[in-house]
């Protein structure tokens, strides 16, 4: 019968020793702190892109509605253009004729009058996107301070395990308590 039997180091032992009798050391609470501060890192770095995109799908709809504005006026200018050769046309033509170019005249004025009114709605819809692009960006910078504010408390919380400074600690607590205030006002607007 082997009897099997381990003889400790006096580094486990000095380990053992400080985890049952100091408790919790700095390096763990350092640990912990960074743990949780990636984790709302995470959800800050997602709200920058989720809202990025939105703004950029916002501003693309903006382009496209003020194309399509553009383009409306366009038909437009040639709706009138066609008016006007009509006038000329009428002008020059025998009675007959002129009545043939008089009806043309009225239905292309009509015709701008409703080419018109979609050509300014595009031009509001395409403003509307703009504003609307515009507004989620506002939070969007306040994010982006706020991530930052949390990397850097990350960082001088790695330092504070190197160094062992608690001060350094407690920097890296005032840094991540203005990030994740930032980051609170971000969400809300």
């Amino acid at each position: 019968m082997t009897h099997d039997f381990h003889v400790h180091g006096t580094h486990e032992h000095e380990v053992e020793h400080q985890a049952h009798h100091q408790g919790p050391g700095l390096a763990q609470y350092v640990a912990i702190f960074t743990a949780l501060l990636s984790t709302i890192g995470a959800v800050v770095s997602y709200h920058i892109s989720s809202t990025q995109n939105e703004s950029l799908l916002l501003k693309n709809e903006a382009v496209l509605k003020k194309t399509q504005a553009s383009d409306t006026w366009n038909y437009y200018q040639a709706t009138s253009t066609k008016a006007h050769l009509m006038e000329l046309a009428a002008d020059l033509s025998d009675k007959a004729k002129a009545a043939h170019y008089r009806d043309l005249i009225a239905k292309y004025t009509q015709e701008k009058a409703q080419i018109r009114g979609q050509a300014e709605a595009l031009e509001k819809e395409s403003l509307h996107a703009n504003e609307l692009s515009m507004g989620m960006l506002r939070p969007f910078h306040r994010s982006e301070q706020a991530i930052s504010l949390i990397q850097i408390a990350i960082s001088l919380a790695s330092i504070t395990v190197l160094t062992r400074k608690r001060w350094l600690f407690a920097v890296a607590g005032v840094a991540a308590g203005g990030g994740l205030i930032i980051a609170g006002l971000a969400f809300l607007t």
